[in-house]
Parts: structure tokens; sequence; C-alpha cells
């Protein structure tokens, strides 16, 4: 049998993959304490203009809100896009499989992941989306490496976005009012401006992992003017899906 050397054909898989900073973009979903975040968020978007220019016209939106919002506003979007009356969450594993009992199998397999690369969680999980992006350079091996970006990630970020419809937010609405009685407090302009964000790393990703999937596009509508524009279309439901992947079966 004939191996590569003597075919001159190269394995993609054996090739030494250059990823982009996800250290860089996980910054884009860590809680804006402070000052530093809008520092954090320019430089992200200086570095995706060099060398992922539609990623930066993607997060262009986002950019300039959080130029000219203050920090507490940024602060206020990020939990109600995130964590209270949240849009989605940044825990993939919740993402991908819910309350099922494959995310707690996933969550040991990460935790070994992230002790073997030396990447600290801090106070989120091991699925907790800033930790995962921290953690995709540091490991060695591509297969597994591969595996958490196709298997995981690009899965549960594209669910992420699609949480961003219209009439998936108008569903979130009826929930929180019918059973939890509360006021829904939140800056309409401004309500789905981190989909920029989710957006921007999606097609970065999709660049490094040569992912085929179509992504769903962001809502095109002006931030500050939600009456314009189109909707973001929708997309594949991927929690059914996910059955045998390596991390939570292995």
């Amino acid at each position: 049998m004939e191996n590569t050397q003597s075919t001159g054909i190269i394995n993609p898989r054996a090739k030494a993959r250059k990823l982009a900073n996800y250290g860089l973009l996980a910054g884009l979903f860590a809680y804006p304490q402070n000052e530093s975040y809008k520092n954090s968020v320019t430089q992200t978007y200086e570095y995706l203009e060099n060398g992922f220019p539609e990623a930066a016209i993607t997060l262009q939106p986002f950019v300039e809100f959080v130029s000219s919002a203050s920090i507490k506003d940024i602060q206020e979007l990020y939990l109600r896009t995130f964590d209270v009356q949240s849009i989605t969450t940044l825990d993939i594993g919740f993402v991908l499989f819910g309350e099922d009992y494959k995310r707690g199998k996933l969550l040991v397999h990460l935790n070994e992941e992230h002790k073997k690369a030396g990447n600290l969680c801090e106070t989120e999980l091991a699925d907790h989306l800033p930790n995962l992006l921290r953690l995709l350079p540091k490991i060695q091996e591509d297969e597994i490496q591969t595996e958490i970006a196709e298997l995981l990630l690009l899965p549960a970020v594209e669910k992420m976005v699609s949480e961003f419809l219209p009439g998936k937010l108008e569903k979130k609405d009826s929930v929180y009012k019918k059973h939890q009685k509360v006021f829904l407090d939140y800056s309409q302009n401004y309500r789905t401006i981190f989909q920029y964000s989710l957006m921007a790393l999606f097609m970065v990703m999709q660049r490094d992992f040569d992912y085929n999937q179509q992504p769903a596009q962001p809502d095109t509508r002006d931030p500050g003017n939600p009456a314009s524009g189109n909707h973001p279309t929708e997309v594949k439901d991927f929690s059914q899906n996910i059955e045998t992947e390596m991390l939570t079966e292995k």
C-alpha cells in the first residue's frame, strides 16, 4: 500500500494547525467588569480586521455599541442575554443537552482536558464558552481539538445564534410573563446585540476548521432601529443529533 510520502498526498489532519487567537476571542464573552472590557473588544476587532475581515464586519455593530455604552449598560445586557431572563446561556453542554445526563458526562471529560492542558476554569464550569475557547489552542491532539470544535463548539454557537430569532424571543417573553410574573426590563434597541459577537466567533471557527454547515445569519436590523432590515434565518436544532461524540461516550 502506498503511503502519503510516496503519493505526495498530505493528510490535512497531519498538518500543523494554525488557529485564530481564541484566548482573545474568549474576552468577548467574559463578564464586563470594568473599562478594560471595552479595550478588549476593540483589540479583538482590530485583530479580526487583519486576519478575518468578514468576521470583523459582522462584529462591528457590537463594537460600536460597546464603545458608546456605559459599563453598567453593557453589564445589564450581558446578564439579560446570558443569565437573568436570558436569551441563551454560555454553558455549551446545557445548550446542546439541557439537563440530560450527557451533560454530566461531558463535564467530566472536559474537566480532564482542562486539567491536562493546564487551563484554569476559575469560577465557571468546564463547558463555559470562554473556558472552552481558551482551552482549544492548548490541546495538543489535533483529533480531540477538532472534535471539541466541530461536535461541541460550532453546533452550540450556531444554536445560540438561532435563539435571537424574533419568534423565539417572543416565546421566551411569554414564558417569563406567565410563569415568573416578571417585568421584562431591558433595552429593546440593543437587546440582541451579543448575537454579533457570537456570529463573528462562528465565522472564525468555520474557517479554522473547514466547517461546512451554514450558520444562522445575524439580525441585520439597525440595532438602534429594531423595525428595520431582515430577521435571521432559522437553523436546525443540533441537540438531538449529537449522540456519539468521543467526549461523552469514550
